[in-house]
């Protein structure tokens, strides 16, 4: 079977359950061939022998696309729902009760989102940008944030920090508590370390660490308000954005319900977990348009 680098797959022992990209190729040390994975959906990286490989069909690809498009769409749409009652609630607010008529702007938290994965990079910052969150987005190995992320903080002076990527647990190389049994974990929690030197007040700097199957407590634990993954399990590829879009949007004077920030993702609390945390929303007045806006 001829596989190559971008090929879409599926892996037949697992029941064919994710879509994968093939990332590399190269041979074990028995001379069989097997490819790096990265999960199309989930943020998951994997090792297979071709022997356990499916190319996917386009149009299997393109069916199940759509259905992932309205999944979504979905989320979405909740949380295009949840910043209009933010609006509304500050608008009441900030005019006294609707008995003046003054304009406000709002400014949400700005996001400084490293990714690993470069192809999940851009889909996150069309979702950023769709929801109206500022953002400066980075692509980097997961190996390489901890030594990137200061220069990093430094130029871009963040509200919240995504540190995400791949990751997977390894079962033969030790037990869930061992942050060596991981993909890259270690390199996720390096990373928080660093940027907690920096801006050691979670509310201050919100961060959310983590990707498939990552090592939740440790991530917590060096800092981190949100991370992945309590159960172990696979995170969707977007979810970072969705935990981060809800506390962008909450005011500062508010603290972010854990439960209410985990109902929208498309994983849920067996994947995602996080702390009492701030939001970061600041409303001002009096807005002025001007003629040439």
């Amino acid at each position: 079977m001829s596989i190559h680098i971008g090929d879409i797959v599926t892996r037949p022992s697992y029941k064919r359950d994710l879509l994968f990209r093939v990332i590399s190729v190269a041979k074990d040390e028995k001379g069989e061939l097997y490819a790096t994975l990265y999960g199309e959906d989930v943020r998951l990286v994997a090792d297979a022998p071709f022997s356990d490989l499916e190319i996917v069909s386009r149009l299997e690809c393109e069916e199940r696309l759509k259905r992932e498009q309205r999944l979504l769409e979905q989320s979405l749409s909740l949380i295009q729902q949840d910043y209009r009652l933010v609006r509304q609630k500050n608008e009441y607010t900030a005019t006294n009760g609707y008995s003046h008529s003054h304009r406000f702007f709002q400014m949400p938290g700005k996001v400084l989102h490293l990714d690993g994965d470069p192809n999940y990079l851009k889909k996150c910052l069309m979702l950023y940008e769709k929801i109206g969150i500022p953002v400066h987005g980075a692509h980097c190995l997961e190996k390489d944030m901890p030594h990137r992320i200061g220069e990093l903080m430094d130029e871009v002076r963040p509200d919240l920090l995504v540190i995400t990527g791949h990751d997977a647990y390894s079962k033969s190389k030790g037990k869930k508590n061992d942050l060596t049994a991981y993909r890259h974990s270690r390199h996720f929690v390096q990373t928080v370390h660093e940027a907690r030197k920096r801006v050691p007040h979670r509310d201050q700097l919100v961060i959310f660490a983590g990707a498939c199957q990552s090592h939740f407590e440790s991530l917590i634990y060096a800092g981190a308000n949100f991370a992945s993954s309590p159960s172990r399990v696979n995170i969707h590829a977007l979810d970072p954005v969705y935990i981060v879009a809800r506390i962008s949007f909450t005011p500062f004077t508010e603290d972010v319900n854990v439960w209410d920030v985990l109902k929208n993702t498309l994983t849920g609390d067996k994947g995602l977990g996080g702390i009492q945390t701030r939001g970061l929303l600041r409303t001002g007045m009096p807005y002025h348009p001007h003629d040439d806006e």
